[in-house]
């Protein structure tokens, strides 16, 4: 009995993480075509918001830009953290060219890597 509902914990936990990673990867997709193709004065937030889910230690996310963006834009932002809570792929890692296209977004932002002092 004990153990029926354990794995019954476990098939809910792994279905919830494969629809919060699903919705976050498409989220990140939207944020990220965003970045790549328009110009107001959100993108930089969004590619910021990017560039922290690509590499939170050398990009640095300040949470009240979630509230400086379009509802639908802070929308999408929460799913992507809500799939990386879930820890199941890194989310460049789920659109095509990924990574490449993330790090042309830092660069065609203006967004520095941090140097070794």
């Amino acid at each position: 009995m004990v153990q029926n509902a354990i794995d019954a914990e476990i098939a809910a936990c792994d279905a919830l993480s494969l629809q919060a990673t699903q919705a976050g990867a498409q989220a990140f997709a939207r944020l990220l075509k965003l970045a790549e193709t328009r110009d107001s004065g959100q993108i930089p937030r969004i590619a910021r918001f990017l560039a922290a889910t690509y590499n939170g230690q050398a990009f640095q996310l300040d949470l009240f830009e979630l509230r400086a963006v379009d509802i639908a834009i802070s929308n999408d932002m929460l799913c992507c953290l809500d799939a990386l809570r879930w820890g199941r792929a890194d989310l460049h890692t789920l659109i095509p060219e990924g990574d490449g296209r993330v790090r042309a977004v830092i660069e065609r932002w203006g967004l520095r890597w941090p140097t070794d002092a």
